[in-house]
This record gives structure tokens, C-alpha cells and sequence, in this order.
């Protein structure tokens, strides 16, 4: 017998010892729920939502109390379409918070109905802890009245504001500005997703000119989709906020970049910027210095930068971990050469290449050969010359990969062989956390075997959380292995979930809002 056999055996003992009496009965045959003490139910509630935490409360009276414990309210969504809670009335809330929540709560989300200065003083006095905040008037069509407002949560450290496309927040704003000096963290969240193809008038609705110097403590600033950001708004944050270690203006479409070169100059400590979808000017970003800055992670997808200017930047910049650059029809093999032989990649840990069709599969390959073993994140999908071929090239490099992104929705003349895939990444690839294959499913061809593929992947990619298919045969498949190993929350669909290599970023924590 081998020594493998002998470990079996010893489990199986050990097992039949630990889990059934003499009697061939279990010690646990006798036990319910009702039997738990209320710590060990309270730690099992934890992992609920509260939606289905108010069901348990219906239950009975010992679960009732149990739900109501302020240990299960520190961060709270009443956003209906987001946590699926609707408080029907100002009164019902005002006594949420002093009963339910209290001292206990950290963080929470209101709708537009309910931020009013009642609602405001209410979590001011009952909840001191209050470090987190997010107040939502995407939807408003007018402003409570907010003249009576004397008090407001002062120990804030984050905050986000769901922009309206034509309220003016300035009467709120003015009442608040005392208070929240402490802020290190602001989100600004525009209506960029609910933007229409026709021109419209477009409204300040927050004067970010007066904001800014009540916020002097920021650490990071973004500002998202906001049709009247420009770089003036970029600024007046940098004149005042010396400590800001992250900036992202991404959808804000009127920045060009003319303030890149103040906001390097004077935002020392400035190591994430993020401006994809922006409408930065090539010109402007040469001028800046960026041989001098600190910046390390890079987002310029969905820009007009030319080629020179691309080198420029990438030869310049000292220390570069993060870049993202997709969409940008000035990165081709020439940017890559000259970025090897010029700049420093040696740091890089993140690469973006979305949809940057004039990159070769030759001009990656030689780049990933290079420096693929560093990388922790590599998207190069939304390409259709980048097929399973080089794939299978360079997986076996990326040894410390975390997130992985590949193929693309348009339909191919070649047929990829996904199996094959699997295989190479369970075999190479076993720190792997994300991994989505956008391909087309009538592309992907897999046999009957394909199962000792996905084993492989499951077993040995521990890590896994997020697999993202297309909705098709092979995603059912795959769907099926992981649930029947308990693993039921990995496998998603494109139509649900989309990997992005932000989960890299150093201020990522930081970043999420909604």
C-alpha cells in the first residue's frame, strides 16, 4: 500500500470516529437550528442581505430580536434598486436609526426622498460613528427644503453624490461645507449612462470651486461621467487638495488635458490617474512633465493620442504599474518597441489593451514574453486577430496572473479550442482570480472530454472567483462542474458581469461606488 492509500485511510478513521457513535448514529442527529446559541444564528445572519435578514425576522421572536441586533445594521443601502429595502416614511426611518441603527453604523445610502435635514440631524446625534455616505439625487426633480439644516454627520471620511442632470445642489452644499473638511474621499457621479446622442444645455449643477476648499484632506477625487467637468474643475482640486493620491475623470468628456502639466506639478503624491473616455489633446499631454511626477497607474483608454505622443509619455514616465490603453487607434508595435527600448516596464503589473486593433499578435508576444512573468493583470480582448494561438503562447509566462481577459463578441472565420485553454491555464496559471473569454460561443469548440479541462482549472486555480462566458452550451457546462463542487457564485455571463483590471489598483477600495 502506498503512502497516499495509508492518508486515505486515516481521514476515513478519523472521519467515521469524529462524526457517528457506536451506535452508528450521529452526535448531530438530534440537532435543529432552534438549538444554536443566538452568537453562532447572528454570525450566520451576517452573511445574508438585509432583505432577506427582515424576512428571518418574520420567523419568529427570538429570530426577530436577533435581526435587530445593531451588529447586522453597519452598512446600510435603502436604494430599492440596489438593496431591494424601501422605507415607506420619514417617521419609519427616523426610528430605524435611533432604535436599529445607532452607534453601530458605519455606513449608509440614501435615496432622494429621504435626505432631508430631519433625516441629516437624526444621523448626526444618533449615529457618531458614521464614516461613510452616499446620498443619491439622480432622480430628483426638485430639493427639499434644507434652510433649517444646523447639523450634519462631521466625522465623514467618504463620501458620494449621485448628480442630477438639473437640480443645483448649492443650497444643500452651503449648509454642509463645515462639516465635512475631514473628507478624504469624494465621489461626484454624473449622468453620463442616461446621456442622449442629442446636444442639450448642459448645467453646473455643484460648484466644484467652492467644494474644493472645503475639502482640503481629499485623497481621492472622482469624478465620473459629468457632461460639465473641464479642466478647470482639475484645477481648482489640485491647487488646494496637497494630499491627493488619486484622481479619476473618467467620462468627462470637455477634459482635454490643459491642466495636466499644474496638477503634476503640484500634486506631488499623485500615483493613480484615471482619464479614460476623456477627450485629452495630444499637445497638452506632451507639455506636461511627466519625467518629475510620481504618477504610476495610468488609464488613457478611449482618447485620440497620437502615436508620438504615446511614446513621449510612456518613454518619460519614471514608474509605471498600472496602464491602461485600449481603444486608441495611435497604440501599435512601434509604441511597444519604443516603450521597451526606451522606457521602464520593469515595474509594469497591469496591462490594458482593449480593442487596440493596430497591435500586432507578433508586437505582443515579443512585449509579454519580456515581461509577462510580472504581470498580475492582462486584458487583450475586443481583437480578433488575437485568437487562442497566442494565448497559448504566452499563459505559460504569466505565472503571477490575477486577471485575465480574452477574445471578443465579434464573430470569427476560425473556431477557438477552449479545452486546450482550460488546460494551459490550470496548468500555469494557479493564482488566477478572474479570468473572462468574451468569444462568440458558436466560436468556441470544446469535446466530450472538456470536463477534465474544467476539473483541471477549478483544482487547481483555488483562487478563482469570477469566471465570465458567453451564454451558450459551454457556459452551461462549465456552470454545472462548479456547482456540483459548491462553487456556485464563480461562473457568471457577459450579460451580467464584466472583469476590468481595476481590481489592481492600489486605491481600487477607494474607487467603488454605487
Amino acid at each position: 500500500m502506498d503512502i497516499s492509500s495509508d492518508v486515505w485511510n486515516q481521514v476515513a478513521l478519523e472521519a467515521s470516529q469524529l462524526y457517528f457513535t457506536e451506535d452508528g448514529k450521529s452526535p448531530f442527529a438530534n440537532t435543529s437550528i432552534e438549538k444554536l446559541p443566538d452568537k453562532v444564528i447572528l454570525h450566520i445572519f451576517s452573511y445574508l442581505s438585509h432583505l432577506e435578514i427582515c424576512r428571518m425576522a418574520t420567523v419568529c421572536r427570538r429570530w426577530r430580536t436577533i435581526a435587530y441586533n445593531t451588529q447586522l445594521w453597519k452598512n446600510v443601502s435603502l436604494r430599492p434598486e440596489v438593496s431591494g429595502l424601501h422605507v415607506g416614511s420619514l417617521e419609519s426611518l427616523l426610528q430605524l436609526i435611533s432604535v436599529r441603527f445607532g452607534p453601530s453604523l458605519r455606513y449608509i445610502e440614501l435615496p432622494i426622498e429621504l435626505i432631508t435635514h430631519t433625516v441629516l440631524h437624526e444621523l448626526s446625534s444618533k449615529c457618531p460613528n458614521l464614516t461613510h455616505m452616499l446620498l443619491d439625487f439622480s432622480t430628483a426633480m426638485q430639493l427639499h427644503d434644507f434652510s433649517e439644516m444646523q447639523a450634519f454627520p462631521a466625522k465623514l471620511r467618504y463620501m458620494c453624490i449621485c448628480l442630477s442632470e438639473v437640480i443645483f445642489m448649492e443650497g444643500f452644499m452651503r449648509k454642509i461645507y463645515n462639516f465635512i473638511n475631514g473628507l478624504e474621499v469624494l465621489h461626484l457621479i454624473g449622468t453620463y449612462e442616461k446621456g442622449e446622442e442629442e446636444e442639450e444645455e448642459i448645467y453646473e449643477v455643484i460648484n466644484v470651486h467652492k467644494l474644493k476648499s472645503a475639502t482640503p484632506n481629499l485623497r481621492v477625487i472622482n469624478l465620473y461621467g459629468i457632461n460639465f467637468i473641464d479642466d478647470s474643475h482639475i484645477d481648482a482640486f489640485s491647487s488646494n487638495c496637497i494630499q491627493l493620491e488619486c484622481l479619476a475623470v473618467n467620462y468627462c468628456n470637455k477634459v482635454v488635458g490643459s491642466t495636466l502639466k499644474a496638477l503634476l506639478a503640484r500634486s506631488k503624491q499623485l500615483k493613480c490617474l484615471l482619464m479614460n473616455g476623456t477627450n485629452l489633446k495630444s499637445e497638452y499631454v506632451m507639455q506636461a512633465e511627466w519625467d518629475k511626477c510620481s504618477v504610476q497607474e495610468l488609464d488613457i483608454s478611449g482618447t485620440d493620442l497620437s502615436s508620438e505622443c504615446l511614446i513621449d509619455l510612456l518613454t518619460r514616465i519614471p514608474t509605471l504599474r498600472f496602464l491602461s490603453a485600449g481603444q486608441i487607434n495611435g497604440f501599435n508595435d512601434s509604441v511597444l518597441k519604443a516603450w521597451m527600448e526606451g522606457g521602464n516596464p520593469k515595474s509594469l503589473i497591469a496591462l490594458d489593451l482593449d480593442s487596440s486593433d493596430n497591435v500586432s499578435d507578433e508586437g505582443l508576444a515579443r512585449f509579454i514574453t519580456r515581461y509577462g512573468a510580472q504581470l498580475q493583470a492582462c486584458v487583450l480582448s475586443g481583437m480578433t486577430h488575437i485568437t487562442d494561438q497566442l494565448w497559448m503562447t504566452i499563459l505559460p509566462i504569466l505565472t503571477n496572473i490575477r486577471i485575465v481577459v480574452m477574445g471578443t463578441t465579434e464573430r470569427l472565420s476560425g473556431n477557438i479550442h477552449v479545452d486546450q485553454l482550460m488546460d494551459t491555464i490550470g496548468s500555469h496559471c494557479s493564482k488566477l482570480e478572474r479570468l473572462e473569454l468574451r468569444w462568440d460561443p458558436e466560436n468556441l469548440r470544446f469535446s466530450d472530454k472538456s470536463q477534465k479541462a474544467i476539473d483541471l482549472l477549478r483544482v487547481k486555480c483555488l483562487k478563482l472567483r469570477c469566471l465570465v462566458l458567453s451564454d451558450g452550451r459551454y457556459y452551461e457546462t462549465v456552470k454545472a462542474n462548479f456547482e456540483r463542487a459548491d462553487r456556485t457564485t464563480v461562473v457568471r455571463t457577459t450579460t451580467s458581469c464584466r472583469v476590468s483590471a481595476y481590481h489592481v489598483l492600489s486605491n481600487y477600495n477607494d474607487l467603488v461606488f454605487n
